[in-house]
């Protein structure tokens, strides 16, 4: 029997509007779509793309890492586009990772690194 190949991951998360959600994901750069008979959204950058669903207030948030290639550069590019949301500055890890961390209105919280340059 052949090894079964994973291609991709696609977390959903549920937001409190998805309409609200997906315009702030477009100010992060990401390509949206929003099924709105199903009231349910894309997001889309690169080979991510996540999935945004309605939810109760006590219902949303999600944690997932994204993987760039300069999680520095993406940080000064999602801190200048002005949304919404808390950031945690860019820091080393014991790993060898750069990371930082934004946590947007909904409680979603996405961490994000590159490895440490040189």
């Amino acid at each position: 029997m052949p090894a079964v190949t994973f291609e991709s991951v696609n977390p959903i998360v549920t937001v409190h509007d998805v309409r609200v959600a997906l315009r702030r994901y477009q100010q992060l750069g990401f390509d949206t779509e929003h099924n709105e008979s199903a009231d349910y959204g894309f997001a889309e950058r690169g080979s991510v793309q996540i999935h945004l669903q309605p939810g109760e207030p006590d219902e949303t948030g999600g944690v997932f890492y994204l993987r760039v290639s300069d999680a520095e550069a993406l940080h000064a590019e999602w801190t200048a586009a002005g949304v919404e949301g808390r950031f945690m500055a860019p820091h080393n890890t014991p790993y060898g990772l750069r990371e930082f961390v934004y946590t947007d209105p909904d409680g979603i919280v996405h961490k994000v690194g590159s490895p440490l340059k040189g």
